[in-house]
């Protein structure tokens, strides 16, 4: 049993949304975003889970809640008992569009269960449990350790390395209306591939980063071409074929789909990211196939999750998870 002692107190993190794949870098290449989700977490008498905002539907308010099990899993590891947890969480990434939502629960939950027990687990604990759960190490561990990551996982171990995202680059997201579920994304897959394919996909995610790693922005149309999982996802996601084709004619640098989807995502140069045209050229098509999609403009993430611990003599610190949540700030971090 390790020196695992709870702390009196609430602790809140908050943690980035990923996006995976970055085109050929299928379950290898991912890249924290500036989106948020917010975990509180502190020993209670009796469970309770609080869900803030808009994008925690269908999400379960008992036991069987993803960030209370994995919690749990965290306190089993250290040898701790702490049954009864007063939960909070709140996420303005959307569930199920591809950019992380459940690696950023998984990381947050570890983070905050972890901080509950005084840092007992080591980073790399955490990645590895991370991984085992998600089964894939691209989205936990950009959302783990920020910036972009290059990782590998065998079905026993994972290691990464990560990578300082370029100057001067932005990220466009364009999320449509309606979900798409990793498991459906991934079904459409098939079993085997040609082998020009598998040629084509460890030449380009090999250019890709190099690419990112020494800054050359000028090689990203080329190196984010993929043929092992879009093409036959774009089916599921009408427009998506004509935008990622056309996209670097109005200004991306390059354009993938996010993870399983159905966000895309684009990278583009910062002084030319907020001119219309790339945006204006996305909603165009998507509007031409029916549907409604919301573009966002983000940063690549420098850092993995913030960290803040809060008693009851915090200037902030309310007992009420609604309001704690919609107001913290969480700017300081391990």
């Amino acid at each position: 049993m390790r020196n695992a002692k709870p702390i009196s107190g609430r602790i809140i993190v908050k943690v980035p949304a990923s996006t995976a794949n970055l085109g050929p870098g299928f379950d290898s290449l991912g890249m924290a975003l500036s989106l948020f989700a917010w975990i509180s977490m502190e020993p209670s008498e009796t469970t309770r889970i609080t869900l803030v905002g808009d994008n925690l539907e269908g999400v379960s308010q008992d036991k069987t809640n993803l960030v209370y099990v994995v919690a749990q899993s965290v306190f089993d590891k250290a040898g701790i008992e702490l049954p009864e947890l007063d939960i909070g969480i709140r996420s303005d990434i959307p569930l199920t569009r591809g950019l992380g939502s459940s690696a950023s629960a998984i990381v947050g939950a570890l983070v905050a269960a972890n901080s509950l027990i005084g840092n007992v687990l080591t980073d790399d604990e955490l990645f590895q449990m991370a991984t085992a759960l998600e089964k894939h190490p691209d989205n936990v561990g950009a959302s783990l350790f920020g910036g972009i990551i290059a990782a590998a996982w065998d079905g026993t171990r994972a290691e990464y390395v990560r990578i300082e995202p370029p100057s001067g680059m932005d990220v466009l997201v364009a999320i449509p209306e309606f979900e798409l579920s990793t498991k459906k994304a991934r079904n459409v897959l098939p079993e085997q591939i040609t082998l020009s394919d598998a040629v084509f996909n460890v030449t380009h995610s090999s250019l890709l980063t190099a690419a990112l790693a020494s800054g050359r922005l000028d090689l990203l149309s080329h190196a984010m071409r993929d043929r092992l999982h879009q093409p036959y996802r774009a089916a599921l996601i009408p427009g998506m074929d004509r935008i990622l084709r056309e996209a670097t004619d109005h200004g991306a640098l390059g354009a993938v789909l996010s993870g399983a989807g159905p966000t895309l995502l684009f990278l583009a140069r910062s002084e030319h990211s907020r001119n219309g045209q790339l945006v204006a050229f996305i909603q165009e098509v998507m509007a031409g196939e029916g549907i409604t999609v919301k573009t966002q403009w983000l940063d690549p993430c420098l850092h993995g999750p913030q960290v803040l611990f809060m008693d009851e003599n915090h200037p902030d610190y309310d007992k009420d998870p609604h309001r704690l949540l919609r107001n913290v700030k969480v700017e300081v971090g391990a």
